[in-house]
């Protein structure tokens, strides 16, 4: 196998993605370079907009790690290098409402497929709010899971129109984990854990994007320690996500 790229068009979420996932494949022997173009909190409208007017907005973060301050445009990052996988996401504050993803994440993709033929778009599902917090009252809702079911019916609906490539179940796999043993997924209500929770958004792009077996991995190298038993919900949450795709 030889170097997968990945470049994400995303924002803090997909951030938190690739933060360990860089790391976690060179410990499997797989050699992966990540890219984010990093807005915090930019919406694919933001997304579609810096896209036609070519603004050199992003900072770019390589392999989990900001890359100097150095600012960048969607087109040169795109034409950068042969991308095997290029993801999209929709901010999480608008990731329930179904009318905030087009016509943008349509041309988004048209302008991914005009630049990078032979890449792969794949949707990144984002998570809900944690529970009970007043973040997620604010956009009305009072569970994780209430907010999630609409966040991945967005995203399904988004997939099928722009006919993607495939999903990157990071919600679903949230979910999984909430309900078997890990009591906080998010650092601040919103964002993923410094730990576990970027952990498993590690995981399971690593396995889609590598379709590896995950059972045995031993990387620790994390920004805050993880328990061993939530470790093993986390190898679990990947597997059960990537199942139901």
């Amino acid at each position: 196998m030889g170097t997968i790229n990945v470049l994400s068009i995303g924002n803090s979420f997909s951030q938190d993605a690739q933060r360990y996932l860089h790391d976690l494949a060179k410990s499997e022997g797989v050699q992966m370079e990540t890219v984010n173009l990093m807005i915090g909190g930019c919406s694919l409208a933001r997304h579609f907009r810096n896209m036609a007017g070519d603004k050199r907005e992003y900072t770019l973060e390589v392999n989990g790690h900001n890359a100097s301050g150095f600012m960048t445009t969607i087109a040169e990052a795109l034409t950068a290098r042969d991308w095997d996988y290029v993801t999209l996401q929709q901010v999480s504050h608008f990731s329930y409402k179904e009318d905030t993803y087009q016509p943008y994440i349509s041309e988004l993709a048209k302008y991914v497929h005009s630049l990078c033929p032979k890449a792969k778009i794949l949707i990144h599902q984002t998570w809900g709010y944690e529970t009970g917090s007043e973040r997620i009252r604010n956009q009305g809702f009072e569970t994780f899971d209430e907010m999630f079911a609409e966040v991945k019916n967005c995203y399904d609906k988004a997939a099928d129109g722009i006919a993607a490539d495939g999903i990157l179940p990071s919600g679903t796999a949230f979910e999984y984990a909430l309900h078997h043993g890990i009591e906080k997924i998010h650092r601040d209500t919103f964002h993923a854990s410094l730990g576990v929770g970027r952990f498993i958004l590690a995981l399971v792009w690593y396995k889609y994007m590598t379709g590896n077996d995950i059972s045995n991995v031993k990387y620790h190298d994390f920004d805050v320690e993880i328990s061993e038993e939530e470790y093993q919900i986390a190898l679990e949450a990947a597997e059960y996500a990537l199942s139901r795709e």
